[in-house]
């Protein structure tokens, strides 16, 4: 007969999470998972498979975290205005947690760049996908434009989504806010 779980999955998948957040996937040992997670390797592998499992499963859970920002964004009905809320209401998340750098979706991507982990990969892929889609949707309520010119807006503007993750690791609020102004400025 299976042993019962003595400890909540959600609970540990997000201590999980935070130490994946802090250190990367690559500097996080299991060592350092059992101790932030308080459960042993053995229930680690049973529960999850590997740490690759877990950090699978932390990823979700990021997701999850992320959705409520995320949703406004798709909801809002303001074009650039939305996507300039988008960057600061990131920004707002990423500071409140202040034990994490950055963004977690943004730092997998930087780490799994080069790597041949097709899941992880594909996982980044339609999370990027599905970002540029909503910036792209919020720059076509500009008639003005031409597509060729909100894909290259699209392009920048992901690209310094990607900045603002690294920039909220270490600069000061007032940098961040200079930094999401000037981005928006030229727009």
């Amino acid at each position: 007969m299976a042993r019962k779980k003595e400890y909540n999955e959600d609970v540990v998948v997000e201590k999980a999470m935070n130490v994946f957040w802090r250190n990367g996937y690559e500097a996080t040992s299991m060592q350092m998972l059992e101790k932030e997670m308080g459960i042993n390797k053995f229930s680690i592998y049973s529960s999850f498979g590997n740490k690759h499992g877990l950090f699978l499963k932390s990823l979700q859970c990021y997701k999850n975290k992320v959705s409520v920002i995320f949703e406004k964004f798709k909801n809002a009905t303001n074009g650039v205005d939305d996507i300039k809320q988008f960057f600061y209401d990131s920004v707002d998340l990423e500071i409140k947690n202040t034990t994490q750098k950055g963004c977690l979706v943004t730092n997998t991507y930087n780490e799994f760049c080069n790597s041949e982990d097709a899941l992880i990969k594909s996982q980044m892929d339609d999370f990027m996908s599905n970002l540029k889609a909503i910036i792209i949707e919020k720059l076509q309520t500009d008639n003005s434009k031409s597509q060729d010119t909100i894909l290259k807006q699209a392009n920048y503007l992901l690209l310094a989504k990607h900045g603002l993750a690294a920039a909220a690791r270490v600069n000061t609020d007032q940098e961040i806010k200079d930094y999401i102004e000037m981005t928006f400025s030229n727009l």
